[in-house]
């Protein structure tokens, strides 16, 4: 299953590339990309653990990047 998020005020390609890092980390997690210029960030993972994956996600980046709005694209 694939989820795509737009993460508004994401303003620094390095922060972007951290959090790609960090939520590729995340256990269960396929596939994480953000894509700097498009500001989209994409996570891949099985069905049924998308639901938890993405409340880590979501923990993550607000700590690692708190001025950041996360949106479903």
């Amino acid at each position: 299953m694939k989820r795509v998020y737009k993460l508004e005020g994401l303003d620094c390609a390095d922060c972007a590339a951290k959090l790609e890092r960090k939520l590729a980390a995340i256990e269960g997690i396929t596939s994480a990309n953000i894509n700097f210029m498009t500001l989209k960030c994409t996570l891949e993972a099985e069905a049924d653990k998308m639901n938890e994956i993405i409340d880590k996600a979501m923990e993550i980046i607000s700590v690692e990047e708190p001025d950041v709005e996360v949106r479903r694209a």
